[in-house]
Parts: C-alpha cells; structure tokens; sequence
C-alpha cells in the first residue's frame, strides 16, 4: 500500500484582547486593543505577531478589503454605537467579540488572505497612511520589509514585558 504523504494542516489563530483607553477622560479618547496572531500559515511572514489597532482601524481595513475582493463578501464589524444601552465595560466587551469574528472570518478567506493591507495591519505598527504608502509602493519599505521590521524589532513582546507588573 501507498501511504499519503502527511500534509500540516494550516492553523491561523487570531485573539483580539485587552482593551485599553487612551487618552482617558479627554475628548478624544479611543479604545484600542492587542491584536495576537499566530500561524503556520504560508501566507504569512512572520509566524508570531502582537498588535495594537483602534475600531477605526478595522472599519478602514474594511473598507480596502471590500474594494479589493470584488465580489466576495467581507465580513461585518460590531456597530459604531454612541447610544449603547449598558456599561461602557460592557460595549468594549461586546465589540471586542466583534471585532475577533471579523477577523477570524477575514483570515480564512483566501481572497482577503491574500490583500497585503490586512497582513500590514495584523504584522506591523505602520499608521493607516503608512500602511497605504508601503501598497502603492511609495514608503521606503517593501510590505514584506515592513512585516520583518517589526517582527525582528520584538516591538510587540516588548510592549507586553513593559506592562507588566
């Protein structure tokens, strides 16, 4: 008998977690959160990575992904709700979840896999204008060179040992 090859099954882990306000009780404080991801994937450059991206973020990443992928649909975010009925504790939570189904559905898409904004956004610190310039191919970096910058930089461990108590 013929024995099958073993193929690795491609794994693709995405946490969306810890919540935190910036800029608390001013006006323009916002809620960002630590986006964990973790693969065997091929489509992936780094294989471990830690970020922090605010709602408004997403809702760009959205945006690109839907102009991007014709006609395969995009997933939907959590509501941008200014009049939630609970607790602002509550609302972080709820869109939290939201956002962890985003994008666990966004990375099993192979059409989405393979826009190089979400692997910007999920692989690197680059800023919204950053990550369109390192596209278009006007920063001063390849989207790879971007990933690996960050990657090697240990930025998002870093972060986490620096908030510890």
């Amino acid at each position: 008998r013929a024995q099958a090859a073993f193929v690795p099954q491609e794994l693709t882990t995405v946490r969306v977690q810890d919540p935190r306000v910036q800029n608390e009780g001013s006006w323009n404080s916002y809620v960002d959160y630590k986006i964990f991801l973790h693969t065997n994937s091929k489509a992936f450059t780094a294989k471990t990575s830690c970020v922090r991206r605010r709602y408004r973020e997403f809702v760009w990443l959205r945006k690109q992904l839907q102009k991007n992928a014709g006609l395969v649909p995009v997933p939907e975010l959590p509501g941008k709700s200014a009049f939630f009925a609970g607790s602002t504790d509550e609302f972080i939570e709820k869109r939290r979840q939201g956002l962890q189904q985003f994008l666990e559905k966004v990375v099993q898409n192979v059409v989405l896999l393979s826009d190089s904004r979400l692997h910007l956004f999920l692989q690197s610190q680059l800023s919204v204008p950053e990550m369109e310039a390192c596209v278009q191919g006007q920063g001063s970096q390849t989207v790879t060179d971007a990933v690996l910058r960050y990657a090697m930089s240990n930025c998002g461990w870093a972060q986490e040992e620096e908030s510890r108590p």
